[in-house]
């Protein structure tokens, strides 16, 4: 077999992988309430390939006084991950990757990037704990 035939075999077969990899959810699979330890997304399927996504962080400091951060907007979803880019942030991109139940948050960028308080990052595995249409937070 020659070097290039198996070359596009290999790249054939990881297109197949990743095509595999990332499902399409439906908007019952991702609306709900999604919680980990101290801070919860909400989200609700828009249509069109968007979310509107709420971000509610908290990092609790040795004091007992917490560091909040907020995030609230759409983000644009293909197959069964989502990019959010809150609100006019430059330098912070969060991604969900929806599972069974639970959704994979990684974000890139620091919480000040983000427009949160200290130590408060959205990055870590959020169990959803509601579904259907969430109760979406009003701040003043």
């Amino acid at each position: 077999m020659s070097k290039t035939l198996l070359i596009v075999i290999c790249m054939a077969m990881s297109a197949a992988l990743s095509a595999a990899q990332q499902k399409v959810v439906t908007a019952a699979q991702v609306n709900g309430l999604y919680t980990n330890r101290w801070s919860d997304f909400r989200i609700l399927a828009l249509g069109h390939h968007k979310l509107r996504v709420q971000f509610n962080g908290e990092y609790m400091t040795t004091s007992g006084v917490p560091n909040l951060g907020i995030a609230d907007g759409e983000a644009s979803i293909d197959g069964n991950v989502a990019t959010f880019i809150p609100g006019d942030t430059t330098g912070c991109k969060i991604t969900l990757t929806f599972l069974r139940n639970k959704m994979k948050v990684e974000q890139e960028g620091s919480d000040a990037a983000c427009g949160f308080g200290h130590n408060v990052f959205a990055t870590g595995t959020y169990r959803r704990i509601r579904a259907g249409k969430p109760k979406f937070v009003t701040y003043p």
